[in-house]
């Protein structure tokens, strides 16, 4: 069985992307087949396992609007088991060029139904926006994985994101579920963070994830590396939490049979 997640927030900076890169390399070590489909103009995932979105001359802008076949595409990067189809700038006129399209909202889902059936899980890295792409990796996906960083303005924004939500799963999505609320750039030291953390689980209770994401240096400098951050430091903090992550998932879509008592990495 294939899942298809994708990592959304039209808040910048929360960790979209570090939670895409991280989390789909952490399931590849586990051996479950990933793929990770980079929707962000910016190609801050393509970039972040190993490629350069300078030299990148087709990806999944031709895709969505020259109909090319993602498997055709598709890059191998340096994680066993975690495949990448990349983003470049040309995503940027996307939304222009398909505005006026019939079922505009369901190119990304074309795409992804032809090569989902090939993996385990499916992660679609969006850009800090709720516009047409991003309905439309919402349209493609079977959930949505919500990153909400350990800072003041942590719910700002959020009910709108939620509200779009919504609207996808009455209108385009009926499938689509929140996979969860994860909070990231969390600091133990901070009362704000442990505020936050307070104030995310109470508002929202089963909704968040058990694990949170701590701030890690190494977190931050695997991209720079062209590396994901298990490739880069394997017992850093930043890739125990996204392992227990990884783990946290597939305990909760039953695609394991690890023991609750084993479910987190202690560190």
């Amino acid at each position: 069985m294939s899942k298809v997640i994708t990592i959304a927030n039209q808040k910048g900076g929360v960790g979209k992307t570090t939670t895409a890169i991280n989390l789909a390399a952490s399931l590849a070590v586990l051996d479950y087949k990933t793929l990770l489909i980079d929707a962000d103009p910016q190609s801050n995932a393509t970039s972040g396992v190993g490629f350069d979105p300078k030299v990148i001359k087709t990806s999944i802008y031709e895709c969505i609007i020259d109909d090319v076949e993602p498997k055709n595409i598709m890059l191998n990067t340096s994680t066993p088991n975690l495949d990448l189809i990349p983003a470049h700038i040309d995503l940027v006129g996307a939304e222009i060029e398909i505005i006026n399209l019939p079922n505009r909202e369901k190119m990304m889902k074309k795409v992804v139904d032809q090569i989902k059936d090939n993996y385990d899980f499916v992660f679609i890295d969006c850009s800090p926006s709720l516009g047409l792409i991003t309905v439309n990796a919402l349209t493609a996906a079977d959930s949505v994985i919500i990153p909400v960083q350990c800072e003041y303005f942590a719910l700002e924004g959020l009910g709108k994101l939620l509200n779009t939500i919504k609207i996808v799963q009455t209108r385009l999505n009926p499938k689509l579920e929140i996979e969860g609320i994860l909070l990231t750039m969390y600091d133990s030291r901070l009362r704000l963070s442990n505020q936050v953390v307070e104030d995310v689980r109470m508002h929202f209770q089963e909704l968040v994830f058990d694990t949170i994401i701590q701030r890690n240096i190494k977190l931050g400098e695997a991209p720079s590396f062209g590396e994901t951050v298990i490739m880069h430091d394997a017992q850093s903090k930043g890739a125990i939490n996204h392992l227990n992550l990884a783990r946290e998932i597939l305990q909760k879509n039953n695609m394991t049979k690890i023991e609750q008592k084993e479910k987190n990495i202690n560190i």
